[in-house]
């Protein structure tokens, strides 16, 4: 039976940012309450109806058969449904033809008009005739797409090209998510195969990790009057901790940037360890990065934050994010700042024998109560200043002895640089001195460290 006959599509691009959100949410939710992957990948598919509809539905996959032959693994012209995890020896069995060709070239297609690619003795023609449009979605598995799924329309021209990229994202990261479910219910049944299906879930984790250092700046800003220098490790391999910088418009209100606009430098520190704060840190990014209008004042965007993070995610989990935020303006070398529980940087004026941090009013971290308030305060910075924002894994690094690295110890860092060094240098200096205190130990805490030198 064929599926969603004439729908239209649901463009989900156009919708307010907070009906994205709700949707990517519940969609989420739905998906993490399945631990049947037959049940996981029909869940899944009546929310993509909504977004990738279709005439007809296809999957491939070349899992574990020689070049160019493939199998069915699904098809909405069944009338039933083979469960390919447990009954795959039903499943169908082709070789070439249109569907081998879309499989193993390993890309995205959209075919506009599908009769004029079919050959008369398509050996699936039953699978793709009456059908005039097509696209074809690679499922990449270590770099190769062993399985696709192919969405058919009667009408000729009926897929939008700019819907392809983000379609081939979702239907990738949920091919993964099935695979890990897979892995799941294989490790119940096989006890012996424990340690190879470590290192695959490794290797996943491994790449749940990239994704999120995706979020970070991929490149320091060039901020006139500013030397920046960042250092970001995690305790494991996704973290929770989170750096950006924003460029913004100017204060006087005009749109374009100049040369001297102003920049925000965020650092924040989610509570806990690996995945689930790095999940948290992930929807900070996103919050923070919908947030549009004047950069002023700080206390603004921390308020704005605080506001979803305890509508949406952490009222029940527990969880809370400190943070630190402020607005550099290069022209008057002015920081602008607000703090949310977060640890205070550390500065030392040129020429000064003192290191002191930057003060302001103390309030709690983001995700904690709805109704707490942000404050703001300024300090003029002057060419040779150096500071430190860094979050606790710095700061609570701890030697074999069980002592903590502690403030101090950065404080003496900043005192013995020498006039003029590079935040570069500055922040080599207290790496180098963290490992030594710490005997080159496993970080026990995920540790980012911002050095900003004033020029």
């Amino acid at each position: 039976m064929d599926l969603t006959r004439h729908a239209t599509f649901f463009d989900l691009s156009s919708m307010p940012w907070e009906q994205r959100l709700d949707f990517v949410v519940e969609t989420m939710r739905e998906i993490s309450r399945q631990t049947d992957p037959q049940a996981m990948v029909k869940a899944y598919g009546l929310r993509m109806k909504r977004i990738m509809p279709s005439d007809r539905l296809v999957s491939l996959s070349r899992r574990d058969l020689p070049a160019r032959q493939y199998r069915i693994t699904r098809s909405s012209t069944w009338d039933g449904t083979i469960n390919p995890w447990k009954q795959r020896q039903e499943l169908p069995i082709f070789d070439r033809g249109l569907l081998g060709d879309l499989l193993y070239g390993d890309t995205p297609v959209i075919l506009d008009d599908l009769p004029s690619r079919l050959a008369p003795d398509d050996p699936a023609m039953q699978f793709l005739e009456g059908m005039g449009s097509l696209v074809a979605v690679p499922l990449f598995d270590q770099g190769v797409a062993l399985n696709m799924v192919v969405l058919m329309r009667q009408p000729k021209g009926a897929f939008p090209r700019e819907q392809l990229p983000e379609n081939v994202w979702m239907a990738n990261l949920f091919g993964r998510a099935t695979h890990n479910l897979v892995l799941s219910n294989d490790l119940k049944r096989a006890g012996d195969e424990v340690r190879r299906a470590y290192d695959v879930v490794d290797r996943e984790l491994q790449s749940v990790a990239e994704i999120q250092r995706s979020l970070l700046p991929s490149t320091l800003p060039d901020i006139p009057t500013l030397d920046v220098a960042a250092h970001y490790q995690t305790s494991r391999r996704a973290g929770g901790d989170y750096y950006d910088f924003f460029p913004l418009p100017p204060s006087d209100g005009s749109v374009a940037l100049g040369a001297d606009h102003p920049w925000g430098i965020l650092v924040a520190d989610v509570s806990g360890h690996g995945t689930p704060a790095a999940v948290l840190m992930a929807v900070t990014h996103s919050i923070a990065h919908t947030l549009v209008g004047p950069p002023m004042p700080p206390s603004r965007l921390l308020a704005f934050i605080n506001h979803h993070l305890t509508a949406r995610y952490t009222t029940e989990s527990g969880h809370f994010v400190t943070a630190f935020y402020g607005v550099y303006d290069p022209s008057t070398r002015t920081l602008t700042y607000s703090t949310a529980g977060h640890n205070p940087p550390r500065v030392r004026r040129a020429g000064s024998d003192q290191v002191c941090p930057i003060d302001g009013r103390a309030s709690l971290p983001l995700g904690i109560d709805p109704e707490e308030s942000f404050c703001d305060a300024s300090r003029r910075l002057e060419p040779g200043d150096v500071l430190l924002l860094y979050t606790d894994g710095i700061t609570e690094a701890r030697n074999p002895a069980g002592e903590m690295f502690g403030t101090d110890r950065l404080d003496q860092i900043l005192l013995e640089a020498e006039c003029g060094s590079g935040a570069r240098d500055l922040l080599a200096s207290v790496l180098n001195e963290l490992r030594r205190f710490t005997d080159g130990r496993p970080a026990g805490d995920d540790r980012t460290l911002l050095a900003l030198r004033v020029r």
